[in-house]
C-alpha cells in the first residue's frame, strides 16, 4: 500500500517535472481541449456541409418539378396547336362548302327566271304586238327584281338624292340653273346595287354643279 501511494505521488511530480524541464510540451489537458475544439469545428463544418447539400437536394426537387412542368405545358401547347390547326382547316372547308352551296342555291333561283325568258322570246315570235311583249318582259323582270331582293340585293337610290361617294360614282357633271339642284343626282344611267347593306355595284351618275 505504502509502494502505490508512493507511485502515485510520483506522477504529478513527473508530469510537473516535465513541464518544468520543457515548458513548450502541452500538458495532456491542452491536447484535449485542442481536440475538442478540432471535433467542434468539425461539427460545424460538417452541419454547414449537410445543410448545402439539403439546400441542393431542394434546389434539384425545384428544377425537376419545374422540368417536369414545363414538359407538361409543352405538350398541352403542341395540342392546342393541333387542335386548332384542326380546327382551321375545318372552318375554312365548312366556309368552302357554304359558299359553294350558296352559290348552287342562288343559281338553282335563276333557272325558272331563265325559263321565263325562254317562252318570252318563244311568245314574241309568235305575237306582233309589242304591248304584249312589254308586259311579258315587265313580269320577267319583276320576279328577277323581287327574287334579287329576297337574296339581300336592292338597288341604290339615286336620281333626286344628294351625291354620296360612298353609293355614286360620277361620271359627268352638268350644271344646273336651280341653286338647291347642285350636288344633287340628275340622271342614273347605270343603277347601283347594295348586297346586304354592303355595296355591290356603285351608281354611276350625273351630278349636278
Amino acid at each position: 500500500m505504502a509502494k502505490d501511494s508512493h507511485n502515485k505521488d510520483k506522477a504529478p511530480q513527473t508530469e510537473e517535472k516535465l513541464h518544468r524541464e520543457n515548458p513548450d510540451t502541452e500538458t495532456l489537458d491542452d491536447v484535449q481541449e485542442a481536440s475538442d475544439e478540432v471535433n467542434s469545428q468539425l461539427d460545424e463544418a460538417n452541419d454547414m456541409l449537410n445543410k448545402e447539400l439539403n439546400d441542393i437536394d431542394a434546389l434539384n426537387k425545384q428544377l425537376l418539378d419545374a422540368q417536369a412542368q414545363v414538359e407538361k405545358e409543352k405538350k398541352e401547347y403542341l395540342f392546342l396547336m393541333a387542335e386548332f390547326d384542326n380546327f382551321r382547316k375545318r372552318t375554312l372547308k365548312e366556309k368552302s362548302e357554304l359558299i359553294k352551296n350558296a352559290a348552287e342555291s342562288v343559281l338553282k333561283g335563276l333557272l325558272p327566271i331563265v325559263d321565263d325568258f325562254e317562252r318570252g322570246l318563244e311568245a314574241s315570235a309568235k305575237t306582233e304586238d309589242p304591248a304584249e311583249v312589254r308586259k311579258g318582259m315587265e313580269l320577267i323582270y319583276q320576279k328577277l327584281v323581287k327574287y334579287l331582293e329576297q337574296n339581300g340585293v336592292k338597288a341604290i337610290e339615286s336620281t333626286g338624292k344628294a351625291f354620296d361617294a360612298e353609293l355614286h360614282e360620277a361620271i359627268a357633271m352638268v350644271t344646273v340653273p336651280d341653286e338647291s339642284q347642285k350636288n344633287i343626282v340628275i340622271d342614273t344611267p347605270t343603277k347601283g346595287y347594295t348586297l346586304n347593306g354592303k355595296v355591290l355595284r356603285h351608281a354611276k351618275v350625273v351630278v349636278g354643279q
